[in-house]
Protein backbone atom coordinates (compact mmCIF):
# COMPACT_ATOMS: atom_id res chain seq x y z
CA UNK A 1 0.00 0.00 0.00
CA UNK A 2 2.80 2.42 0.98
CA UNK A 3 4.80 1.49 -2.12
CA UNK A 4 1.71 2.09 -4.24
CA UNK A 5 1.23 5.56 -2.68
CA UNK A 6 4.78 6.60 -3.50
CA UNK A 7 4.57 4.95 -6.88
CA UNK A 8 1.49 7.04 -7.75
CA UNK A 9 3.24 10.20 -6.52
CA UNK A 10 0.58 11.44 -4.11
CA UNK A 11 2.61 10.28 -1.06
CA UNK A 12 5.44 12.61 -1.93
CA UNK A 13 2.96 15.50 -2.28
CA UNK A 14 1.56 14.79 1.20
CA UNK A 15 5.05 14.80 2.74
CA UNK A 16 6.06 17.92 0.81
CA UNK A 17 2.94 19.78 1.93
CA UNK A 18 3.20 18.57 5.54
CA UNK A 19 6.83 19.67 5.84
CA UNK A 20 7.20 22.46 3.30
CA UNK A 21 4.13 24.58 4.14
CA UNK A 22 4.95 25.08 7.88
CA UNK A 23 8.60 25.79 7.08
CA UNK A 24 7.59 28.31 4.40
CA UNK A 25 5.13 30.00 6.78
CA UNK A 26 7.81 30.30 9.50
CA UNK A 27 10.31 31.78 7.01
CA UNK A 28 7.72 34.26 5.70
CA UNK A 29 6.75 35.29 9.25
CA UNK A 30 10.35 36.05 10.19
CA UNK A 31 10.94 37.92 6.93
CA UNK A 32 7.75 39.98 7.37
CA UNK A 33 8.78 40.90 10.91
CA UNK A 34 12.23 41.97 9.69
CA UNK A 35 10.78 44.13 6.91
CA UNK A 36 8.04 45.59 9.13
CA UNK A 37 10.55 46.84 11.68
CA UNK A 38 12.26 48.73 8.85
CA UNK A 39 8.92 49.87 7.42
CA UNK A 40 9.73 48.31 4.06
CA UNK A 41 6.77 48.30 1.60
CA UNK A 42 7.53 44.68 0.57
CA UNK A 43 6.09 43.53 3.89
CA UNK A 44 2.56 44.00 2.47
CA UNK A 45 2.82 41.55 -0.46
CA UNK A 46 4.61 39.00 1.74
CA UNK A 47 1.81 39.23 4.32
CA UNK A 48 -0.73 38.54 1.58
CA UNK A 49 1.37 35.59 0.48
CA UNK A 50 1.65 34.14 4.02
CA UNK A 51 -1.97 34.62 5.06
CA UNK A 52 -3.76 33.67 1.84
CA UNK A 53 -1.70 32.56 -1.15
CA UNK A 54 0.29 29.80 0.60
CA UNK A 55 -2.66 28.25 2.54
CA UNK A 56 -5.01 28.29 -0.50
CA UNK A 57 -2.20 27.06 -2.76
CA UNK A 58 -1.50 24.21 -0.35
CA UNK A 59 -5.20 23.31 -0.35
CA UNK A 60 -5.25 23.30 -4.16
CA UNK A 61 -2.11 21.13 -4.31
CA UNK A 62 -3.65 18.78 -1.77
CA UNK A 63 -6.85 18.38 -3.79
CA UNK A 64 -5.31 18.26 -7.26
CA UNK A 65 -2.09 16.31 -6.65
CA UNK A 66 -2.22 14.53 -3.29
CA UNK A 67 -5.84 13.39 -3.25
CA UNK A 68 -5.86 13.48 -7.06
CA UNK A 69 -9.45 14.71 -7.30
CA UNK A 70 -10.82 15.01 -10.83
CA UNK A 71 -9.87 18.33 -12.46
CA UNK A 72 -13.49 18.99 -13.43
CA UNK A 73 -14.73 18.60 -9.85
CA UNK A 74 -16.53 21.69 -8.63
CA UNK A 75 -14.55 22.05 -5.38
CA UNK A 76 -11.26 21.77 -7.27
CA UNK A 77 -12.33 24.47 -9.71
CA UNK A 78 -13.52 26.75 -6.90
CA UNK A 79 -10.23 26.40 -5.04
CA UNK A 80 -8.27 26.89 -8.28
CA UNK A 81 -10.26 30.07 -9.02
CA UNK A 82 -9.63 31.51 -5.55
CA UNK A 83 -5.94 30.58 -5.76
CA UNK A 84 -5.60 32.16 -9.21
CA UNK A 85 -7.29 35.37 -8.02
CA UNK A 86 -4.95 35.58 -5.03
CA UNK A 87 -1.94 35.07 -7.28
CA UNK A 88 -3.14 37.93 -9.51
CA UNK A 89 -3.44 40.21 -6.47
CA UNK A 90 0.01 39.15 -5.25
CA UNK A 91 1.62 39.87 -8.63
CA UNK A 92 -0.07 43.29 -8.90
CA UNK A 93 0.89 44.19 -5.34
CA UNK A 94 4.51 43.20 -5.98
CA UNK A 95 4.69 45.26 -9.18
CA UNK A 96 3.17 48.24 -7.36
CA UNK A 97 5.87 48.02 -4.68
CA UNK A 98 8.63 47.58 -7.24
CA UNK A 99 7.52 50.51 -9.44
CA UNK A 100 6.06 53.13 -7.10
CA UNK A 101 6.96 52.45 -3.45
CA UNK A 102 10.53 53.77 -3.74
CA UNK A 103 9.96 56.30 -6.54
CA UNK A 104 12.34 59.27 -6.44
CA UNK A 105 10.82 62.70 -5.77
CA UNK A 106 10.09 64.41 -9.08
CA UNK A 107 10.27 61.23 -11.18
CA UNK A 108 7.38 60.16 -13.42
CA UNK A 109 6.65 57.27 -11.05
CA UNK A 110 6.19 59.71 -8.17
CA UNK A 111 4.10 62.18 -10.20
CA UNK A 112 1.68 59.71 -11.77
CA UNK A 113 -1.80 60.17 -10.21
CA UNK A 114 -3.12 57.34 -8.07
CA UNK A 115 -6.22 57.08 -10.25
CA UNK A 116 -4.06 55.98 -13.20
CA UNK A 117 -2.55 53.21 -11.10
CA UNK A 118 -5.97 52.11 -9.85
CA UNK A 119 -7.44 52.03 -13.37
CA UNK A 120 -4.49 50.00 -14.69
CA UNK A 121 -4.82 47.63 -11.73
CA UNK A 122 -8.54 47.19 -12.36
CA UNK A 123 -7.95 46.42 -16.04
CA UNK A 124 -5.27 43.85 -15.22
CA UNK A 125 -7.52 42.22 -12.61
CA UNK A 126 -10.40 41.98 -15.12
CA UNK A 127 -8.13 40.55 -17.82
CA UNK A 128 -6.56 38.13 -15.33
CA UNK A 129 -9.97 36.93 -14.11
CA UNK A 130 -11.13 36.48 -17.71
CA UNK A 131 -8.12 34.31 -18.49
CA UNK A 132 -8.60 32.44 -15.20
CA UNK A 133 -12.28 31.68 -15.85
CA UNK A 134 -11.48 30.68 -19.40
CA UNK A 135 -8.76 28.27 -18.18
CA UNK A 136 -10.55 26.84 -15.12
CA UNK A 137 -14.20 26.89 -16.17
CA UNK A 138 -13.82 26.93 -19.95
CA UNK A 139 -15.86 30.16 -20.19
CA UNK A 140 -16.06 32.08 -23.48
CA UNK A 141 -15.05 35.65 -22.55
CA UNK A 142 -14.63 36.95 -26.12
CA UNK A 143 -18.25 38.09 -26.28
CA UNK A 144 -17.92 39.84 -22.92
CA UNK A 145 -14.89 41.85 -24.10
CA UNK A 146 -16.69 42.81 -27.31
CA UNK A 147 -19.74 44.03 -25.35
CA UNK A 148 -17.56 45.98 -22.97
CA UNK A 149 -15.71 47.60 -25.89
CA UNK A 150 -18.90 48.71 -27.62
CA UNK A 151 -20.40 49.94 -24.34
CA UNK A 152 -17.29 51.94 -23.50
CA UNK A 153 -17.33 53.54 -26.96
CA UNK A 154 -20.98 54.58 -26.63
CA UNK A 155 -20.49 55.95 -23.10
CA UNK A 156 -17.32 57.80 -24.20
CA UNK A 157 -19.12 59.52 -27.09
CA UNK A 158 -22.04 60.49 -24.86
CA UNK A 159 -19.82 61.93 -22.11
CA UNK A 160 -16.92 63.20 -24.20
CA UNK A 161 -17.04 66.73 -22.75
CA UNK A 162 -17.16 65.56 -19.15
CA UNK A 163 -14.61 62.83 -19.77
CA UNK A 164 -12.38 65.35 -21.58
CA UNK A 165 -12.32 67.54 -18.48
CA UNK A 166 -11.47 64.57 -16.30
CA UNK A 167 -8.68 63.46 -18.64
CA UNK A 168 -7.33 67.03 -18.71
CA UNK A 169 -7.33 67.05 -14.93
CA UNK A 170 -5.55 63.72 -14.77
CA UNK A 171 -2.92 64.92 -17.25
CA UNK A 172 -2.38 68.07 -15.15
CA UNK A 173 -2.01 65.92 -12.04
CA UNK A 174 0.51 63.75 -13.86
CA UNK A 175 2.55 66.58 -15.35
CA UNK A 176 2.32 68.71 -12.18
CA UNK A 177 3.15 72.12 -13.71
CA UNK A 178 2.07 73.60 -10.38
CA UNK A 179 1.22 72.47 -6.87
CA UNK A 180 -0.93 73.60 -3.99
CA UNK A 181 0.28 77.00 -2.79
CA UNK A 182 1.80 78.10 -6.11
CA UNK A 183 0.76 81.42 -7.65
CA UNK A 184 -0.67 81.28 -11.18
CA UNK A 185 -1.37 83.93 -13.79
CA UNK A 186 -3.74 82.51 -16.40
CA UNK A 187 -4.20 85.80 -18.22
CA UNK A 188 -7.63 86.41 -16.78
CA UNK A 189 -7.09 85.07 -13.26
CA UNK A 190 -4.17 85.65 -10.93
CA UNK A 191 -3.90 84.10 -7.49
CA UNK A 192 -2.81 81.20 -5.28
CA UNK A 193 -3.75 77.58 -6.00
CA UNK A 194 -5.74 76.17 -3.07
CA UNK A 195 -7.19 72.98 -4.59
CA UNK A 196 -6.65 70.75 -7.64
CA UNK A 197 -9.07 67.99 -8.57
CA UNK A 198 -9.95 66.00 -11.69
CA UNK A 199 -12.29 68.69 -13.03
CA UNK A 200 -10.94 72.10 -12.07
CA UNK A 201 -8.31 74.17 -10.27
CA UNK A 202 -9.43 76.44 -7.43
CA UNK A 203 -7.51 79.74 -7.32
CA UNK A 204 -7.76 82.22 -4.45
CA UNK A 205 -7.63 85.69 -5.99
CA UNK A 206 -8.04 87.80 -2.87
CA UNK A 207 -11.61 88.62 -3.84
CA UNK A 208 -12.90 85.05 -3.72
CA UNK A 209 -12.23 81.58 -5.10
CA UNK A 210 -12.03 81.43 -8.90
CA UNK A 211 -12.68 77.96 -10.36
CA UNK A 212 -10.83 77.36 -13.63
CA UNK A 213 -11.69 74.14 -15.57
CA UNK A 214 -8.76 71.87 -16.27
CA UNK A 215 -9.70 71.80 -19.94
CA UNK A 216 -9.19 75.58 -20.03
CA UNK A 217 -5.75 75.36 -18.45
CA UNK A 218 -4.75 72.45 -20.69
CA UNK A 219 -5.71 74.33 -23.84
CA UNK A 220 -4.06 77.67 -22.97
CA UNK A 221 -0.79 79.00 -21.62
CA UNK A 222 -0.39 80.21 -18.05
CA UNK A 223 2.44 81.43 -15.85
CA UNK A 224 3.52 79.70 -12.65
CA UNK A 225 4.87 82.69 -10.73
CA UNK A 226 6.27 80.45 -7.98
CA UNK A 227 8.70 78.69 -10.32
CA UNK A 228 11.61 78.44 -10.48
CA UNK A 229 12.43 78.38 -6.79
CA UNK A 230 13.95 81.57 -5.43
CA UNK A 231 12.87 85.19 -5.27
CA UNK A 232 10.03 86.57 -7.34
CA UNK A 233 10.88 89.71 -9.28
CA UNK A 234 8.42 92.59 -9.19
CA UNK A 235 9.03 94.98 -12.07
CA UNK A 236 8.04 98.57 -12.74
CA UNK A 237 8.56 100.76 -15.81
CA UNK A 238 9.47 104.36 -15.00
CA UNK A 239 9.95 107.59 -16.94
CA UNK A 240 12.07 110.59 -16.00
CA UNK A 241 13.28 113.63 -17.89
CA UNK A 242 16.07 113.43 -20.45
CA UNK A 243 17.82 116.12 -18.40
CA UNK A 244 18.23 113.73 -15.47
CA UNK A 245 21.67 111.99 -15.48
CA UNK A 246 20.99 108.28 -16.17
CA UNK A 247 23.62 106.91 -13.77
CA UNK A 248 22.37 109.09 -10.91
CA UNK A 249 18.79 108.03 -11.59
CA UNK A 250 19.79 104.35 -11.70
CA UNK A 251 21.68 104.72 -8.44
CA UNK A 252 18.61 106.22 -6.78
CA UNK A 253 16.32 103.48 -8.12
CA UNK A 254 18.56 100.71 -6.78
CA UNK A 255 19.13 102.44 -3.44
CA UNK A 256 15.40 102.78 -2.78
CA UNK A 257 14.62 99.21 -3.89
CA UNK A 258 17.33 97.74 -1.66
CA UNK A 259 15.82 99.59 1.31
CA UNK A 260 12.40 97.94 0.98
CA UNK A 261 11.51 95.81 4.03
CA UNK A 262 9.93 93.12 1.82
CA UNK A 263 13.04 92.69 -0.34
CA UNK A 264 14.31 89.09 -0.41
CA UNK A 265 17.30 88.65 1.90
CA UNK A 266 20.59 88.30 0.08
CA UNK A 267 19.24 89.61 -3.23
CA UNK A 268 19.90 92.96 -4.89
CA UNK A 269 17.55 95.00 -7.01
CA UNK A 270 18.36 95.60 -10.67
CA UNK A 271 17.65 98.43 -13.09
CA UNK A 272 17.84 98.72 -16.87
CA UNK A 273 18.01 101.91 -18.91
CA UNK A 274 16.37 101.66 -22.33
CA UNK A 275 17.01 105.24 -23.47
CA UNK A 276 14.67 108.22 -23.83
CA UNK A 277 14.60 108.57 -20.01
CA UNK A 278 12.88 105.14 -19.66
CA UNK A 279 13.94 102.72 -16.92
CA UNK A 280 12.83 99.30 -15.73
CA UNK A 281 13.49 98.36 -12.11
CA UNK A 282 13.34 94.76 -10.83
CA UNK A 283 12.74 94.18 -7.12
CA UNK A 284 13.34 90.73 -5.56
CA UNK A 285 10.62 89.69 -3.11
CA UNK A 286 10.17 86.39 -1.32
CA UNK A 287 6.80 85.49 -2.89
CA UNK A 288 4.39 86.76 -5.58
CA UNK A 289 1.78 88.10 -3.09
CA UNK A 290 4.35 90.61 -1.83
CA UNK A 291 5.02 92.02 -5.30
CA UNK A 292 2.13 94.49 -5.41
CA UNK A 293 2.79 95.67 -1.86
CA UNK A 294 6.47 96.16 -2.67
CA UNK A 295 5.67 98.18 -5.79
CA UNK A 296 3.15 100.32 -3.90
CA UNK A 297 5.66 101.22 -1.20
CA UNK A 298 8.48 101.64 -3.72
CA UNK A 299 6.60 104.00 -6.03
CA UNK A 300 5.42 106.13 -3.11
CA UNK A 301 9.00 106.39 -1.80
CA UNK A 302 10.22 107.27 -5.28
CA UNK A 303 7.88 110.26 -5.52
CA UNK A 304 9.52 111.86 -2.48
CA UNK A 305 13.07 110.72 -3.30
CA UNK A 306 12.94 112.04 -6.88
CA UNK A 307 11.92 115.48 -5.66
CA UNK A 308 14.63 115.51 -3.01
CA UNK A 309 17.17 114.84 -5.78
CA UNK A 310 15.58 117.27 -8.24
CA UNK A 311 14.70 114.52 -10.75
CA UNK A 312 11.60 114.87 -12.93
CA UNK A 313 9.69 111.63 -12.29
CA UNK A 314 7.12 111.33 -15.10
CA UNK A 315 8.46 114.64 -16.38
CA UNK A 316 7.43 116.55 -13.24
CA UNK A 317 10.06 117.90 -10.84
CA UNK A 318 7.92 120.39 -8.93
CA UNK A 319 7.98 120.08 -5.14
CA UNK A 320 5.53 122.05 -2.98
CA UNK A 321 7.93 122.14 0.01
CA UNK A 322 10.52 124.00 -2.10
CA UNK A 323 8.49 127.23 -1.98
CA UNK A 324 10.39 130.00 -0.10
CA UNK A 325 7.50 130.90 2.22
CA UNK A 326 7.26 127.32 3.44
CA UNK A 327 10.97 127.25 4.23
CA UNK A 328 10.57 130.52 6.18
CA UNK A 329 7.64 129.10 8.18
CA UNK A 330 9.58 125.94 8.91
CA UNK A 331 12.54 127.96 10.15
CA UNK A 332 10.22 129.89 12.44
CA UNK A 333 8.96 126.59 13.86
CA UNK A 334 12.41 125.13 14.61
CA UNK A 335 14.14 128.40 15.45
CA UNK A 336 13.91 127.84 19.22
CA UNK A 337 15.69 124.51 18.87
CA UNK A 338 18.69 126.25 17.27
CA UNK A 339 18.50 129.32 19.53
CA UNK A 340 18.52 131.49 16.41
CA UNK A 341 18.88 135.23 16.59
CA UNK A 342 17.63 137.66 13.98
CA UNK A 343 21.10 138.14 12.52
CA UNK A 344 21.41 134.34 12.01
CA UNK A 345 18.14 133.96 10.10
CA UNK A 346 19.26 135.08 6.64
CA UNK A 347 22.42 132.93 6.75
CA UNK A 348 20.42 129.85 7.71
CA UNK A 349 17.71 130.54 5.12
CA UNK A 350 20.25 130.69 2.32
CA UNK A 351 21.83 127.35 3.28
CA UNK A 352 18.78 125.38 4.47
CA UNK A 353 16.25 123.36 2.47
CA UNK A 354 13.15 121.32 3.20
CA UNK A 355 12.82 117.60 2.48
CA UNK A 356 9.96 115.14 2.78
CA UNK A 357 10.05 111.37 3.27
CA UNK A 358 7.40 108.73 2.70
CA UNK A 359 6.10 106.39 5.38
CA UNK A 360 8.73 103.79 6.43
CA UNK A 361 11.38 105.38 4.18
CA UNK A 362 14.91 105.44 5.57
CA UNK A 363 15.92 108.98 6.49
CA UNK A 364 19.39 108.17 7.79
CA UNK A 365 20.98 104.69 7.69
CA UNK A 366 23.31 103.26 10.32
CA UNK A 367 27.07 103.20 9.89
CA UNK A 368 27.55 106.55 8.13
CA UNK A 369 29.09 109.86 9.24
CA UNK A 370 26.44 112.49 8.39
CA UNK A 371 27.49 115.69 6.68
CA UNK A 372 24.12 117.35 7.34
CA UNK A 373 21.84 117.82 10.33
CA UNK A 374 18.07 117.47 9.98
CA UNK A 375 15.47 118.99 12.25
CA UNK A 376 11.97 117.51 12.25
CA UNK A 377 9.36 120.08 11.21
CA UNK A 378 6.32 117.77 11.06
CA UNK A 379 5.73 114.05 11.47
CA UNK A 380 7.68 111.56 13.54
CA UNK A 381 10.68 109.32 12.97
CA UNK A 382 11.41 105.94 14.55
CA UNK A 383 14.85 104.76 15.63
CA UNK A 384 15.94 101.14 15.52
CA UNK A 385 19.11 99.12 15.91
CA UNK A 386 19.86 96.18 13.61
CA UNK A 387 22.07 93.47 15.13
CA UNK A 388 22.35 90.46 12.84
CA UNK A 389 18.79 89.46 11.97
CA UNK A 390 17.36 91.26 15.01
CA UNK A 391 15.68 94.64 14.70
CA UNK A 392 15.07 96.48 17.95
CA UNK A 393 13.03 99.70 18.16
CA UNK A 394 14.88 102.04 20.50
CA UNK A 395 13.01 105.35 20.35
CA UNK A 396 11.03 108.00 18.52
CA UNK A 397 12.00 111.51 17.37
CA UNK A 398 9.33 114.20 17.55
CA UNK A 399 9.02 117.63 15.83
CA UNK A 400 11.81 119.95 16.93
CA UNK A 401 14.31 117.12 17.52
CA UNK A 402 17.50 116.60 15.56
CA UNK A 403 18.42 113.73 13.22
CA UNK A 404 22.08 113.10 12.49
CA UNK A 405 23.52 115.18 15.33
CA UNK A 406 26.45 112.74 15.46
CA UNK A 407 27.76 114.76 12.49
CA UNK A 408 29.01 117.30 15.04
CA UNK A 409 31.17 114.69 16.79
CA UNK A 410 32.19 113.05 13.48
CA UNK A 411 30.89 109.69 14.73
CA UNK A 412 29.17 107.03 12.67
CA UNK A 413 25.46 106.63 13.24
CA UNK A 414 24.48 103.63 15.35
CA UNK A 415 20.75 103.56 14.62
CA UNK A 416 18.56 103.49 11.52
CA UNK A 417 16.16 106.43 11.34
CA UNK A 418 12.96 105.88 9.36
CA UNK A 419 9.84 107.96 8.84
CA UNK A 420 6.95 106.69 10.97
CA UNK A 421 4.60 108.91 8.97
CA UNK A 422 5.00 111.50 6.23
CA UNK A 423 8.01 113.38 7.53
CA UNK A 424 9.14 116.93 6.75
CA UNK A 425 12.62 117.98 7.89
CA UNK A 426 14.72 121.11 7.67
CA UNK A 427 18.18 120.20 6.36
CA UNK A 428 21.20 122.23 7.47
CA UNK A 429 24.75 121.75 6.14
CA UNK A 430 27.26 120.72 8.79
CA UNK A 431 29.28 123.91 8.34
CA UNK A 432 26.27 126.07 9.26
CA UNK A 433 25.55 124.02 12.39
CA UNK A 434 29.23 124.14 13.37
CA UNK A 435 29.13 127.94 13.19
CA UNK A 436 25.99 128.04 15.32
CA UNK A 437 27.44 125.69 17.93
CA UNK A 438 30.65 127.70 18.07
CA UNK A 439 28.79 130.86 19.21
CA UNK A 440 25.99 129.10 21.09
CA UNK A 441 27.45 127.13 24.03
CA UNK A 442 23.96 126.30 25.20
CA UNK A 443 23.13 124.74 21.80
CA UNK A 444 26.28 122.64 21.95
CA UNK A 445 25.37 121.41 25.44
CA UNK A 446 21.81 120.54 24.37
CA UNK A 447 23.05 118.60 21.34
CA UNK A 448 25.53 116.69 23.51
CA UNK A 449 22.81 115.91 26.04
CA UNK A 450 20.52 114.78 23.22
CA UNK A 451 23.20 112.42 21.92
CA UNK A 452 23.73 110.88 25.35
CA UNK A 453 19.99 110.55 25.96
CA UNK A 454 19.41 108.78 22.65
CA UNK A 455 22.35 106.47 23.28
CA UNK A 456 21.13 105.66 26.79
CA UNK A 457 17.59 104.93 25.54
CA UNK A 458 18.97 102.69 22.80
CA UNK A 459 21.16 100.73 25.22
CA UNK A 460 18.21 100.24 27.60
CA UNK A 461 16.04 98.97 24.75
CA UNK A 462 18.79 96.59 23.62
CA UNK A 463 19.25 95.31 27.16
CA UNK A 464 15.52 94.60 27.46
CA UNK A 465 15.67 92.73 24.16
CA UNK A 466 18.66 90.68 25.34
CA UNK A 467 21.16 92.34 22.96
CA UNK A 468 24.52 93.54 24.24
CA UNK A 469 24.42 97.30 24.95
CA UNK A 470 28.02 97.92 23.92
CA UNK A 471 26.81 97.70 20.33
CA UNK A 472 26.27 101.46 20.52
CA UNK A 473 29.62 102.36 22.05
CA UNK A 474 31.49 105.03 20.05
CA UNK A 475 34.16 103.71 17.69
Amino acid sequence: MLDEAFADGWGWWVIALAVGVPVLLVVLTELIGFLSRRQHPLAGPLTLMRNWVVPVGALFALLAFAIQSPADAVWVRVVATVFGFLVILLVLSSFNVALFANARVGSWRQRIPTIFVEIARLILVVVGLAVLFSWVWGADVGGLFAALGVGSLVIGLALQNAVGGVISGLLLLFEQPFKIGDWLDTGGVKGRVVEVNWRAVHIETGGGIQIVPNATLSGASFTNMSEPAGPYWATASLKFSTDDPPHEVMSLLVELADGLPMRAVGERAGVEYSGAAAYTVSIPVTAPPEAQQALTVYLSWLWYAARRRGFALDGDATDPVAEPDRLARALDAVGPTLHLREEDREVVLEAARLERYGVAEVVLPAGVVPDEVRIIVSGRASLRVEVGDARVDVGVSEPGELIGQSALTRERTRVVTTASEILTVLVLPLAVVDDLVRVRPRLAAEIGASLELKRSQAEDALARAGVAGNTLSPR
